[in-house]
């Protein structure tokens, strides 16, 4: 995963607490909603990402090992 994306998900994530907490201080449903699904948004493309680079990581193997035979 690029550090890049690494920060934009984290900040996302962030920004979704932030809303979720001023939802829950201002009590409005919505907000806290849209908090929650920031944060759930930013989770799914973290694990996404995590998943990509273990993929890309396991070919490499794959691959590494077939030119050393």
């Amino acid at each position: 995963m690029s550090g890049i994306d690494d920060l934009k998900n984290k900040a996302e994530g962030l920004a979704g607490k932030a809303k979720e907490a001023l939802g829950n201080a201002s009590d409005n449903e919505s907000l806290k909603d849209e908090g929650k699904a920031d944060q759930v948004k930013s989770d799914a493309k973290q694990k996404g990402e995590e998943l990509k680079d273990k993929s890309t990581d396991a070919a490499n193997k794959i691959v590494g090992s077939a030119k050393d035979d």
